[in-house]
């Protein structure tokens, strides 16, 4: 269950453009080796195939490509993280701490694919964190952000994370800190 998240966040990046290994390599930061294994699984899996074309010097050079079965998976767990997040932002906005941290705690294993594929208002990640008291290290291991993922936008996850949090509680970019008064 604990690879299945990078699992997605591979296939999302080969949906973006990504077909070669050291370019997913460099997009998801995943080492060679446990890329490697996922790459396997996805293709055992169907959700990618691997497409051998002949090099410009007569060499072999190969690219990944998403198959069908593959795209409506990750356009399905897309899906999810939005309604999951859209959950965070309404319990944060009902003032609601111990739902919110509940929520955010059964539901973790999901922050590192919702910062890649845009899908979370950082700022209003970081007032969640800020209300229950926690830090986001001990929610999300700096190791499991992938690079510049909050910065990555999928098509379907594009609309989602910059209306969610829109309202900020007067857009002055503060933070509210509830004390318990």
């Amino acid at each position: 269950m604990e690879e299945e998240p990078k699992d997605i966040i591979v296939l999302g990046a080969i949906k973006n453009g990504a077909k070669k290994f050291d370019k997913i390599r460099a997009k998801t930061g995943i080492s060679p080796e446990e890329l490697n294994q996922i790459l396997e699984k996805l293709e055992e899996r169907g959700f990618i195939k691997v497409d051998k074309k002949k090099g410009f010097l007569g060499g072999e050079k190969i690219e990944l490509n998403i198959t069908d079965k593959g795209n409506n998976e990750l356009q399905q767990r897309i899906y999810e993280m939005e309604q999951k997040w859209n959950q965070m932002v309404q319990l944060y906005k009902l003032g609601d701490k111990k739902k919110l941290e509940e929520f955010m705690g059964s539901n973790k294993s999901d922050f590192a694919m919702m910062m890649f594929f845009g899908i979370m208002n950082m700022m209003m990640f970081s007032m969640m964190f800020s209300m229950i008291g926690a830090s986001m290290g001990s929610y999300v291991p700096p190791d499991q952000v992938p690079p510049g993922a909050e910065n990555q936008m999928s098509d379907a996850g594009a609309d989602a994370g910059g209306d969610a949090g829109g309202d900020m509680g007067g857009g002055d970019g503060g933070f509210d800190i509830d004390i318990g008064f």
